[in-house]
């Protein structure tokens, strides 16, 4: 029988940032909070905008193909995953790298490039962890 749940707030029972969910084996739990992106974005390096986003605040054309995107609420810590990726619809030899993350500002810099040069790019970033 299928069921349907509506609610407006999940709050774990013992510690309220933390709801184990049963995984797919039917053995395991893993932690919903954990397995949730904590800000994601996709950018128009040519309009200079935000197509759409989650969590992040501003981003920052550092020069050609050199982007910085600041994300609203700070993570917790210095560890945690950042994955970038773009998309060039003419060249095969585009190239996207993050070049640094600071979990003090939380600002998340990537370098977008074709065939060893910058070059503007849609970009897309998404990054897990902790929020502070």
């Amino acid at each position: 029988m299928a069921s349907e749940l509506k609610v407006n707030t999940l709050t774990g029972v013992s510690t309220a940032g933390s709801i184990a969910v049963t995984a797919e084996g039917n053995s395991t739990t893993t932690n919903l909070q954990q397995g949730l992106a904590k800000a994601w974005c996709d950018y128009d390096s040519a309009g200079t905008t935000f197509n759409d986003s989650f969590n992040m605040t501003s981003a920052t054309d550092n020069g050609t193909g050199d982007y910085t995107f600041t994300i609203a609420n700070d993570l917790g810590g210095t560890r945690h995953s950042a994955v970038v990726s773009c998309t060039n619809d003419t060249v095969q030899n585009t190239t996207c790298v993050l070049r640094s993350k600071d979990a003090t500002s939380t600002r998340l810099t990537i370098r977008v490039g074709d065939s060893g040069s910058n070059a503007d790019k849609q970009s897309h970033m998404t990054t897990h962890g902790d929020l502070a």
